[in-house]
Order: structure tokens, then sequence, then C-alpha cells
């Protein structure tokens, strides 16, 4: 058993490294010169530490970075995007496991399989639907398409049909209306799925940059993700210490917003709902 054990310490210390080791090289490597970080001979840590590659990014130089605009424009589409799909798939989750509604199994159905479809199928008629709306190069382009998921109403359904009815019909003894049970009783209750929900939904949005790289042009629109992408293949094609200090900024907010949420994600993982 104690053998065991030290396997599976050592399997997940592997696995740990093999993880971190590339957001550890993005990371020093940000902090190097661009002939260091193009130089054969590998270091993992910067032989001549720089702060210009985020000098330039956040001061400016000879290309100007819109960096706080991206920035900006980045936690605004993930918060924005959260808090919809967060209101939607409840509401769906609500009606499909609590609500009297005809043909909730064939709508279920289809949530769960709409899963199965990779998004790139629905890129090109989404793309095609802002455009004839004239809504390209807009907020709206950027947030409506997250706006509701089937990932996040099949959580949320598994969790509301466990919940115990009891609760609820002592809830509209009280007086409580359908609504008021959806707010007063099944959210709080819910708490952390749906911080796993807000977390993965954020992550994803945030980092998200295929959707953003297409439907925005105008510079000042772009998210971060999308920006590192535009000044990769741009101004910065040769300089790729301020390449990775942009990939660095990409990358801390979506750490940060995990770190804080863990506990509320453990939590979610291990819970198996409260049993009538």
């Amino acid at each position: 058993m104690k053998s065991l054990k030290i396997f599976y310490v050592l399997l997940a210390s592997i696995l740990g490294i093999i993880f971190i080791l590339p957001i550890l090289w993005m990371f020093s490597n940000s902090f190097k010169t661009d002939v260091e970080v193009m130089s054969p001979v590998f270091h993992l840590f910067p032989q001549e530490f720089t702060w210009d590659n985020f000098h330039t990014i956040f001061v400016g130089g000879a290309v100007e970075v819109p960096i706080f605009r991206w920035m900006f424009n980045s936690f605004f589409v993930g918060f924005a995007a959260t808090f919809l799909v967060i209101i939607l798939d409840a509401m769906a989750a609500y009606a499909l496991a609590k609500l009297d509604i005809p043909f909730k199994r064939t709508i279920f159905a289809i949530f769960v399989g709409s899963m199965m479809v990779p998004g790139i199928i629905s890129f090109l008629p989404q793309y095609l639907n802002f455009s004839n709306f004239n809504l390209i190069n807009t907020y709206y382009v950027l947030i409506l398409p997250y706006s509701g998921g089937a990932l996040g109403v099949f959580m949320l359904i598994q969790f509301f049909q466990s919940f115990p009815n009891e609760i609820i019909e002592a809830a509209r003894i009280d007086g409580a209306n359908k609504w008021q049970v959806f707010t007063s009783v099944l959210m709080p209750s819910s708490i952390s799925i749906v911080t796993t929900l807000a977390i993965f939904t954020f992550m994803g949005v945030f980092n998200d940059y295929v959707w953003p790289f297409f439907t925005v042009t105008d510079l000042e629109m772009r998210t971060l993700t999308a920006g590192v992408a535009v000044m990769a293949t741009g101004s910065f094609v040769q300089s790729y210490g301020k390449l990775m200090a942009l990939a660095t900024l990409s990358t801390i907010p979506t750490l940060i917003i995990f770190l804080i949420g863990q506990r509320q994600f453990i939590q979610s993982i291990t819970a198996t709902g409260v049993k009538q």
C-alpha cells in the first residue's frame, strides 16, 4: 500500500512537471532578450534578465500595442459571456429538471447530442448571421456566441434532478412561485456547480482566439489572445521575447481565476448532490 502511494505521488509529480514546464519556459522567455530566446543553447532561466519586453508592450516604442484595451475587451467579454451562460443555462436546466414542460426528454437529448458536434461546424453559419446583421467588429459578435452552452445545462440538470422535491414543495407551500424557487432555493444550493461552470466558461471565452481573430478586424476591438495572434504574424514576427511577454499576460488572468475558485471547483467534483 505504501509503495502504491509513493507511485501515485511520483506519477502526479511527473505529470505536474509536464504541465508546468511549458508555462515556466514561456514566463522565463518573456524576461529574455530576443537574441537569448533564439540561442541554440537552452537556458531555462534568463542569463540576461530584462524588462524591455514588458516595457515595449505597456509603454510603447517602435510598435504601439493597445494592451490595456485588449485586456479590457478580454475581461469584459469573458465576464459578460459567463454571466449569460450561468443565467440561461441554469434556467434551461431548471425547466428540464423540475418543471412540467412537453418534450422534455427530446429537448434534453438534443442538448446532449449537440455536445457531440464539433464547434467549428457552426463557425461559418454563425459568422454569416452576424455579418448579415452588421455586428462584425462589435461586442455583440464577441459575446453572444458564448451566451449558452449544452455543457452547462448538462451539469446543472444533473444537480437539479437530485435536489429533493420535498424542499421545493415546502417552499411552494410557504408561498414561493416558480421563479422564487429557482432564485431562492435551487441557485443558492448549487453554488459549487455554478462556480465550476463559471470557471470553465470564463477560461474558455478568455482563451479562445479563433472566433475573435476572424470576427474582429479593428485592432482596438481585439481580445488579448487575438492580439497575440496578430502580433505573432505582424510586428513581433521575429520578436519572440515580446511574444512570450504577451502570452504571459494572456495566461496570468485565467490562472488567477482558477486559483481563486479551485476550492469550489473541487467541491463540485466531489459532491454527489443532496440525496433524498
